[in-house]
């Protein structure tokens, strides 16, 4: 079993978005050391941004051969694409649609049995933190809602 202190984290977005998503996630459990954000502008070069992707895999590792989690924004953009190019079984996973909740969730996750499994559970946990205000508020359930049989 390898401890979550062993893992390092790479965030991974179009824009500002994994900048800002790090600053939250550090506001609400403090400090994230082996978490690294990485923001691919909009304007460059996919080589220059490859070769930042792998200076921040690098540091984020525990002795150079740690695991490692990249998260992304979104499926089939470019920082998937590149998160994919360094995808190794059992050492560096790919998760994308990245979310606060995700962050959270790893960053207060003290154990795993492996990083896959543990990449398909942060996943599910950020599907979880998807809501429907008005489904969460309503006192009786609709027949629309998907956890009511129809």
């Amino acid at each position: 079993m390898v401890k979550q202190g062993e893992i390092g984290v790479v965030v991974v977005t179009h824009g500002q978005l994994a900048t800002e998503l790090l600053n939250a996630a550090e506001m609400i459990v403090g400090d994230l050391p082996r978490f690294v954000a990485l923001s691919i502008g909009w304007h460059d070069e996919v080589t220059v941004a490859r070769e930042a992707l792998g200076r921040a895999i690098d540091r984020v590792r525990a002795g150079g051969e740690g695991p490692v989690l990249i998260l992304t924004d979104m499926f089939g953009g470019t920082p998937s694409n590149l998160g994919l190019s360094f995808l190794k079984e059992g050492e560096i996973e790919v998760v994308t649609g990245v979310n606060l909740a995700m962050l959270i969730k790893l960053a207060r996750t003290s154990h795993y049995d492996d990083l896959l499994t543990f990449a398909r559970e942060l996943c599910e946990g950020g599907r979880e933190a998807i809501r429907v205000a008005s489904d969460l508020l309503r006192t009786t359930p609709s027949p629309r809602d998907p956890e009511v049989p129809e």
